[in-house]
Order: C-alpha cells, then structure tokens, then sequence
C-alpha cells in the first residue's frame, strides 16, 4: 500500500521537565532529560512529516510547543491507562484509512521503515514493529479497531507478546518489522544515538556528554 493511502498517528506527551522521561535521571537531569524528550519527538515528527499521508495526527499529552511542524492535526489524549489512551487515539484519529501508530521513543526511525510499514498493510491486515523491551514501537492496521488495544497490559516485558497474541487471535494476519530500543534509559539514548547519529536527539546526547566531559 502506499504511504499517501495511510493515516500516520503519534501519540506524544508534552516535554515537561519531571514529567517526562524520568527514567535517564539521575545521569541526566530533570531538564536535560525533557530536552531529550522533546528532541526525540522533533525527529519523529520531522520523519512522519516527509513521508507521503493520508493524514498525519499527533495525540497529544499537554500543549503543542516549537517542536511541531506544521501538517499535523492535533487531538487530546483521552483515558487513563496507556491503553485507554492508545485505544481512544485510534478512534479520534480514524477517518476510514488504514491506520500506523508510533510512539515519541524511536527517534531513530526513518521515512524508509514508516513506508515499509505502509507497504505491508497492502499485504497483511496489521504491522507490529517489536522493542527491545518487550513492547512495541508501532502497529499499524488496515481496519483501525481501537478494541484490539483495549486491555493490553503496558510497560511490561511481555507488552509486545500479549499485543501480538491479540492480533492473530482476531485472525489477523501480521506482518513484522525490526525490532527497535525505545528510549527509556541513558544506556538507550546512548545506543540510539549512536545507531542514528544525524537527527537532533543524537546531537543533543553528544552535547550534554561534553558539557560532562568539560565539567569533570
């Protein structure tokens, strides 16, 4: 399928200091930590931006800041568990289009794996694009069906196998992409700036890592 036949959905929080990525403290601090955050969401947004779309939606914890480029329709995060709020986001942001989720946390994704996940729901009724963690960095589905969420237990090590037991359980056929480390910890930012060394997450962890460096 083509990526311009397809719905691109983030589902963000707003780059808070306190309120975002507190597992990188204490090696980072609260602020360094929501910079990280909010240079992490600049490349994805910056990605989903330069590939083709139906629609490009950001589900949005908090207020849009300087990091949005322009092209996207911004929806509220409803719910209260993270899988009431990723279920209420396939329905806010559902038109009739095949629909890909991704997360803030993958900075390192480029346009050639989001049009590999668009190619696959030509094929396949879903894509699962595993963590290292256990979770799950996107999942997309020809029919969008925000039940098929609903109920997953999340930020666990099994997340990514109970998800992926739902969908072939409703008969879905899945296709899989690379599994990718979410950036949760500074042992991930390293690694992810590392594999991706040309976005502004990475320039921002090479950056503070001199500023330690000069301090020390």
């Amino acid at each position: 399928m083509d990526a311009a036949h397809v719905t691109f959905l983030v589902i963000a929080k707003e780059p808070v200091p306190g309120r975002v990525k507190t597992r990188l403290t204490p090696e980072y601090t609260p602020d360094e930590a929501a910079e990280l955050a909010e240079a992490s969401l600049a490349d994805t947004l910056t990605t989903v931006a330069a590939v083709p779309a139906a629609e490009r939606v950001l589900a949005l914890a908090g207020r849009p800041g300087r990091w949005l480029p322009p092209g996207f329709r911004v929806i509220p995060q409803r719910g209260d568990g993270l899988d009431e709020r990723l279920a209420a986001a396939f329905d806010d942001a559902c038109t009739g289009h095949p629909l890909v989720l991704i997360g803030m946390d993958t900075p390192q994704v480029g346009t050639r794996l989001l049009q590999q996940a668009a190619q696959a729901l030509g094929t396949h009724d879903a894509v699962f694009g595993p963590a290292a963690d256990g979770g799950f960095w996107l999942l997309g589905l020809t029919r969008p069906d925000a039940g098929l969420l609903h109920g997953v237990p999340m930020s666990r090590s099994n997340t990514g196998r109970v998800q992926l037991d739902r969908l072939r359980a409703a008969g879905l056929s899945v296709a899989s992409l690379p599994v990718l480390t979410d950036v949760d910890t500074a042992a991930d930012a390293e690694a992810v700036a590392a594999a991706s060394p040309d976005g502004r997450f990475a320039a921002a962890v090479r950056r503070m890592r001199e500023g330690r460096a000069v301090r020390a």
